[in-house]
């Protein structure tokens, strides 16, 4: 058994107890978990939402705690609803502003020493924002958090086929977006050829 399946079966064992009343289990289930949740709803939603989302998750986690199954690892399960209220304050929070990439320059230009970071993390993050939220999440859960397809599918509550779609046309979306972005070569024709 490898360690994560050690850790998700600990994980699991925790969510029972803690669904059957046992506080002790309840501290150490969130303990456990609050990294992945929080990491989750800031790559999703953004750093700025992420403790609120990841607050709202939890009380609902300890409303669902006893009803849990354990149908899958509580880890997955866990992190299926920490998206559901992603998408449930995407529906209610459909007009949130968000920085703008001046408000980010202007933030990363108090510290010249790194803007040359600053300025390679604004792009990243900008490109990756800019995906359709569906493929944000799968590219995010896949190839950021490193959930595998499968684990990523039940997340999702799609086919594990859905999953690698929308990783492979998230990739696709972001060579596309910065090989629009490269400058011209030197006989003057454009860097995609």
């Amino acid at each position: 058994m490898k360690s994560n399946e050690r850790n998700d079966a600990h994980v699991t064992e925790l969510a029972l107890a803690a669904g059957g009343g046992n506080r002790a289990a309840l501290t150490e289930f969130i303990r456990e978990t609050q990294d992945d949740v929080w990491r989750l709803l800031a790559h999703l939603g953004g750093h700025e939402i992420a403790d609120d989302l990841t607050q709202e998750t939890y009380l609902r986690v300890m409303g669902a705690l006893p009803r849990f199954a354990a149908r899958s690892s509580a880890r997955t399960w866990l992190l299926s609803l920490a998206r559901r209220v992603w998408v449930d304050n995407i529906r209610h929070d459909m007009a949130r502003p968000r920085k703008s990439i001046i408000e980010y320059e202007n933030t990363g230009a108090t510290d010249a020493s790194n803007a040359g970071i600053w300025s390679e993390w604004i792009d990243v993050r900008t490109l990756i924002d800019a995906l359709p939220p569906e493929r944000r999440e799968a590219l995010i859960l896949t190839q950021v958090l490193g959930y595998t397809y499968e684990e990523a599918a039940k997340i999702a509550d799609v086919r594990v086929g859905t999953i690698r779609s929308r990783v492979a046309r998230a990739r696709a979306d972001l060579i596309a977006a910065t090989a629009t972005e490269k400058p011209s070569s030197k006989d003057g024709k454009s860097a995609r050829g």
